[in-house]
């Protein structure tokens, strides 16, 4: 959401950022329903004011049995009445389009993030590791089915398509996935793990950013919550409607938890395998931080990202999107792009976004400094700590040998009973 005053006081600041990521000026249209709203207002106080002065004159004529006055004052408190009903409807009707023009916007790019219209306009930033390239790279769902631990025939009988049955070594790779970067998070970088909810109600995808523009990407449930796309909805919310003080910020959180997307709008792209289902796992990082500390923990927390593919020695390459290609809520954006031979291509693992105060002025999260007088919206970060689909695709796919036998990265083994490979002999 947007800071109305901030508007009336920078327009040309707001349509820069706006025009940036594709859209026409849109100050123009908000500055009119705000100068509308206003004098919708201010009518609404002039005519109570005065209804309030009419009403006691009233007594005062009947106590001077002036009955002329009494019955002009009270045919004014009538016409005062109407007034304030039309100009109250002015003010709900004008008040809601606005908000919902508002919450219809998306963020303003901070002024470092470079120009562009889609992923060709995105910068890289930095590469770790060589690409691993291979003559004849399988690809994971290769891998997986020769395995026996990938069955997407299964998956499609009982649920259609964009679903996987994992099975035996490969879905216990899966879970050590999830465990191992839970416990990097939390015992090397400090973040709380948490176990939240996976439905939630409009509010809090509204807070979030998904609602009301995203709908369709998302699963509805009959009793009228969502299941959450990711668990950034979940954490981000807990601090809802909450003023937290300054001293305990910044809050580092992080959970595994079951990601649910409809994917609209995908049809056609990556049909095949794993990269692109409507139910996946996934780590997830939020911090909530204060407004002056929120681009530091944004490098913070996209090393924290990048410690989990250097420690299973996986290369990647880390970009800065563009304005055009930056996520509805974010201010900033850095992309992991892990490396997969069987595409001889990097592909998207996480993102990392700093929202500001965006999220946090639709959830009206703040926060207070010891001995201050006021309050000031609190910043709230996201990303992903990794999708853990996407990661068990890249270990399957870079850590193959000839014999389509999978060796088991050593920060893994530990999870995975000491094994060093999956499909062999160790």
């Amino acid at each position: 959401m947007h800071d109305i005053k901030a508007i009336r006081d920078n327009p040309a600041v707001f349509d820069a950022g706006w025009s940036a990521r594709g859209l026409s000026p849109q100050t123009p249209q908000i500055l009119e329903l705000d100068t509308v709203l206003r004098a919708a207002q201010t009518q609404l106080q002039v005519a109570q004011s005065r209804r309030n002065e009419a009403s006691k004159l009233i007594g005062q004529a009947k106590a001077k049995k002036d009955e002329a006055a009494a019955a002009d004052l009270m045919a004014e408190v009538e016409a005062l009445k109407a007034e304030l009903a039309a100009q109250g409807e002015i003010e709900i009707r004008t008040g809601a389009v606005l908000r919902d023009l508002l919450a219809s916007l998306p963020n303003i790019p901070d002024l470092e993030v470079p120009p562009g219209a889609d992923e060709a306009g995105n910068v890289e930033i930095r590469r770790h590791g060589d690409p691993l390239r291979l003559n004849h790279a399988r690809d994971h769902v290769d891998l997986g089915g020769s395995l026996g631990g990938m069955d997407f025939e299964a998956a499609a009988r009982m649920s259609g398509s964009r679903f996987v049955v994992l099975k035996g070594q490969i879905a216990r790779l899966e879970r050590a996935l999830g465990q191992y970067m839970l416990d990097h998070q939390t015992l090397k970088n400090g973040y709380t793990e948490i176990s939240p909810p996976l439905m939630v109600k409009d509010e809090a995808l509204f807070g979030t950013g998904q609602l009301p523009k995203f709908a369709e990407d998302l699963f509805h449930t009959t009793d009228g919550r969502w299941l959450i796309p990711t668990a950034e909805v979940s954490l981000t919310n807990i601090v809802r409607e909450q003023i937290t003080a300054e001293e305990e910020l910044p809050l580092r959180m992080t959970a595994l938890t079951p990601s649910f997307r409809s994917e609209a709008g995908a049809s056609g792209r990556d049909t095949r395998g794993m990269i692109r289902q409507h139910q996946f796992y996934k780590v997830e990082l939020v911090s909530i931080t204060a407004p002056e500390k929120s681009g530091e923990e944004h490098e913070r927390m996209t090393n924290c990202a990048e410690g989990v593919l250097k420690a299973l020695g996986l290369s990647f390459r880390t970009m800065l999107l563009c304005a055009g290609d930056m996520g509805f809520t974010a201010r900033r954006t850095y992309d992991l792009e892990v490396w997969l031979p069987s595409q001889n291509t990097y592909r998207e693992i996480s993102s990392c976004s700093n929202c500001g105060d965006f999220q946090a002025r639709r959830m009206d999260a703040r926060t207070k400094a010891a001995g201050g007088k006021g309050t000031r919206f609190v910043h709230t970060l996201n990303g992903s700590g990794l999708a853990v689909g996407r990661t068990l695709v890249a270990v399957l796919e870079n850590y193959q040998d000839e014999g389509g036998r999978i060796f088991i990265p050593e920060a893994l083994q530990p999870y995975m009973g000491g094994l060093t490979h999956i499909g062999g002999e160790a």
